[in-house]
Parts: C-alpha cells; sequence; structure tokens
C-alpha cells in the first residue's frame, strides 16, 4: 500500500508529538508492525506488551508513548505522545479516501429506484441496489451496490451503506451511520406462540430507528420491533456478527463486540461495554457503564457500573477468585484421598 504521506504531513496531523532523531526519507510508504517494518514505514507501539521490539525495529518513524526513554537510530524518528494509538488513527483517517475513495455522487444505471423515492444530491447508488417507494436517502450518502432500502426507509445524511446491506421496511438510519457488508436491518423479529403442537409465528409490526454517528459491523442483524421500535443509540459501536432482538434499546455509547446474542426487549443504558459471544436473556436491563466480560451469561438485570464475568455472569473479582480456586481442586482431591489413606 503506497501511503505518499510525507514526514511534514505526519507533523502536521499530530501537532501535539514531541520528535527525536532524523528518519532521513522524505516520504513515508506503508504502515507495519514494529516486528515487521523496514525503512521506509512508520510503525507504532499501542500496547507495552511490545515496548521489546521497538529497539530492534527498522521502520523510518515510530510513534511511541511519552514516557518510552530509548533512542532513536541515526537513520530513525521517533514521536513521543501520550496516545500513540490516537495518533495512528489520525494518520489512518487522513489516507482513508486515498486507500477507499468515496464513490462518485451517481445512481448507476442498474440501480432500481421507485419513481416515489426521494434521492438528496451528492448521493452515490451503486450497481444492482433496490430503493422502494417512499424511501429517503439523504445528502451526500453512498449506498454500495447490491442494497436492498424497503418502503419508506428514510437513510440520513453522510451515511456509508456498505455492499449487500438490506435495510427492510419503515426504517430510520439517522446521519453519518455506517453499516458494513451484510448487515440486515428490520429483519422479521423472532417470536412464536404454542398452537397446540405446533408454533404460530407471531407477525412483527414495528421497525428500527438506528440514531446518529453509529457503526454496525459485517452481518450483524437487528431485528424489528413487535410493535413499537429496536433502537441503537447515537455513537454506539456494534462489531460484527452480533444478533439484536426485536424492541431492544441500546444507549447512546455502547461498544458491542463480535458475537454477542441480545434477546428481545433488553434494554442498555449509555456507555455499556460487552465483550465477544456474551449472551443476554429477554427482557432484562443492564445499567449505565456497566462492563459485561466476553462468554458471559446474563439472566438479571445489570446494575449501573457493574463488570460482570462468567455464566452464569458474577462480579468480575468473585469470578476471578472462583477461577482461580478451581485450578486448585485437583490438588485439593489428592490431598482429601491421601489423608484419607492414612486413616
Amino acid at each position: 500500500m503506497n501511503l505518499r504521506l510525507t514526514l511534514e504531513e505526519v507533523l502536521l496531523l499530530i501537532p501535539e508529538a514531541e520528535s527525536e532523531g532524523d528518519a532521513q526519507v522524505e516520504e513515508l510508504v506503508g504502515i507495519a508492525s514494529l516486528e515487521s517494518a523496514q525503512a521506509g514505514d512508520l510503525s507504532f507501539l499501542g500496547n507495552a506488551k511490545y515496548k521489546s521490539q521497538v529497539e530492534g525495529c527498522k521502520a523510518s518513524l515510530i510513534l511511541l508513548p511519552a514516557d518510552y526513554s530509548g533512542k532513536p537510530k541515526p537513520d530513525q524518528m521517533y514521536l513521543r505522545m501520550k496516545e500513540p494509538s490516537r495518533g495512528l488513527a489520525a494518520i489512518c483517517r487522513h489516507l482513508e479516501e486515498r486507500v477507499f475513495p468515496p464513490p462518485p455522487p451517481t445512481i448507476h444505471e442498474t440501480a432500481c429506484v421507485h419513481p416515489e423515492a426521494v434521492v438528496a444530491e451528492g448521493v452515490s447508488i451503486g450497481p444492482f441496489c433496490h430503493v422502494g417507494s417512499r424511501a429517503i436517502v439523504g445528502k451526500g450518502s453512498s449506498i454500495g451496490s447490491h442494497c436492498h432500502l424497503g418502503d419508506d426507509t428514510q437513510i440520513g445524511e453522510s451515511c456509508r451503506i456498505h455492499p449487500g446491506v438490506k435495510i427492510l421496511a419503515r426504517c430510520e438510519i439517522r446521519d453519518r451511520v455506517i453499516l458494513n457488508a451484510g448487515v440486515v436491518i428490520g429483519s422479521e423479529g423472532y417470536g412464536f406462540e404454542q398452537a397446540g403442537e405446533a408454533h404460530e409465528k407471531v407477525p412483527h409490526l414495528g421497525k428500527v430507528v438506528i440514531e446518529e454517528d453509529v457503526e454496525i459491523g459485517a452481518n450483524t442483524c437487528i431485528d424489528r420491533a413487535r410493535f413499537d421500535e429496536t433502537r441503537i443509540g447515537a455513537g454506539t459501536k456494534i462489531d460484527n456478527l452480533v444478533q439484536i432482538g426485536h424492541n431492544v434499546k441500546i444507549g447512546k455509547g455502547c461498544l458491542i463486540v463480535a458475537q454477542v446474542g441480545i434477546s428481545g426487549s433488553v434494554q442498555f443504558e449509555d456507555y455499556v461495554v460487552v465483550g465477544g459471544q456474551a449472551g443476554f436473556g429477554g427482557h432484562l436491563k443492564v445499567g449505565k457503564g456497566a462492563k459485561i466480560a466476553g462468554q458471559a451469561g446474563i439472566t438479571k438485570d445489570v446494575e449501573p457500573g457493574a463488570f460482570l464475568k462468567g455464566n452464569p455472569a458474577l462480579p468480575f473479582q468473585l469470578a476471578q477468585r472462583i477461577s482461580v480456586l478451581q485450578r486448585k481442586l485437583p490438588e485439593l482431591f489428592n490431598r482429601f484421598a491421601e489423608e484419607s489413606s492414612n486413616k
């Protein structure tokens, strides 16, 4: 990947960084890990686990924590800053439009746009898309190839809808939302009533509302509500392969990692963090700022600020103590057996 990024550009992007040394290159040509970087590359130390690799790194420019005490090689520059990962993020944002340029604001000839749909200026609609009756697409949004926007769906301004996304009827996507490839919004909720020996489908007539600045990872599915709405709060970030059931309410600024399953009518307050593969039973409430460790099983309400781990979930410190004790069980059983045999 040719970055075509000069040292001057880097210094302008992260002006708070303090420099030391001379990279002796005019242009950086790649971003690489500390271990694999070569001359002309930019690298960074974002995790103290890899601190020992800095000294042997061959990169021309390395972003480092402010307290790193080593010295650069003669042909190398160090940029020290409080959070190197944020510095790298600023650089990557600058490069993003070069690597993934936005599509031109056109409607592809193979796209099917209903005559009653409203498409604002500056919108890009890719090949083989379907835009339904009375659908609205806001200014500056881009719709990748093979996307489906159902009837009465609303897309806000400056949204990025990647290829293969399906947004079913009546759903509302607000401004600056990113939906990655394969996301399904407004899929039919999972609800059945027992009718003798059969399961009778319960129709779901509601919708999904995605608030501003939400990002949703590839192949995540969010079901429409039974009557009202499923809602994802502003600024929430959801990873790949997450299942969110009908009538779920997710607050602002939440982080939900891959393969999480959230049953119907669960409520997350603001700033909840959920690790991968955690599961939530239905009709639960998770308090503001709670943290749920990966693979946890949540079967009851969670207090604000709680940190839970395990299945069934327990307070993190208690779960850690139990884990330590479990590892000692074989030794305890052996001691018990020896004592019993000596009696």
